[in-house]
């Protein structure tokens, strides 16, 4: 259960990086948007939701290599299904959402990918730990409102997610997966 938080705030950071994915300055409806990570803890999947954060998106399709994204997650917002499992994945062996109350994604460049498909590359930074990631998106428009899909697998131990007892992965994996579904509406 302890992996669950971590890999939903993992998704977390994946919803921002796709989020980057939109140059009309774009209002995100968190209401519509989702974020979650998904990891497996003794082989069985185990997913969470970021239900907190805030996103700035600039995307025109027609040209895509001038848009942006910020995204910013509440980490203390990983919810599992469970509040004693939320409270440790609060913790500092997991998020450490004391210490580290946000994790964030910063888009520095979008590619076109052929069709609806694009790439967005930016830094992800959870626990004070920053790597360079480049997520597939997936942008459908309709009428003047955007949907942005991906999912981006990273690894929980780059990020210290995870420490002491459970920086063990026999029991955890290593590997979370983060997908997110952003809507928004352009100003």
């Amino acid at each position: 259960m302890k992996v669950s938080f971590h890999r939903t705030l993992l998704t977390a950071f994946t919803a921002v990086t796709l989020t980057a994915a939109g140059s009309a300055l774009a209002q995100v409806d968190v209401a519509k948007s989702t974020v979650t990570a998904t990891s497996k803890q003794m082989n069985v999947p185990v997913e969470g939701k970021f239900g907190k954060f805030t996103a700035q998106i600039t995307f025109d399709p027609a040209k895509p290599t001038a848009g942006s994204a910020q995204l910013s997650i509440d980490t203390g917002s990983y919810d599992l299904g469970d509040e004693s499992y939320n409270d440790q994945v609060r913790g500092k062996e997991w998020f450490d959402s004391k210490a580290y109350p946000t994790a964030t994604f910063a888009s520095n460049g979008i590619a076109p990918a052929g069709g609806n498909q694009f790439k967005v590359t930016g830094k992800i930074t959870i626990k004070g730990k920053s790597q360079t990631v480049t997520v597939p998106v997936t942008v459908t428009q309709q009428g003047s409102t955007q949907t942005f899909d991906g999912s981006l697998p990273v690894k929980r131990s780059q990020f210290d997610v995870g420490t002491g007892e459970w920086k063990d992965t026999s029991v955890v994996a290593d590997d979370v997966v983060i997908k997110f579904h952003i809507v928004a509406a352009h100003k």
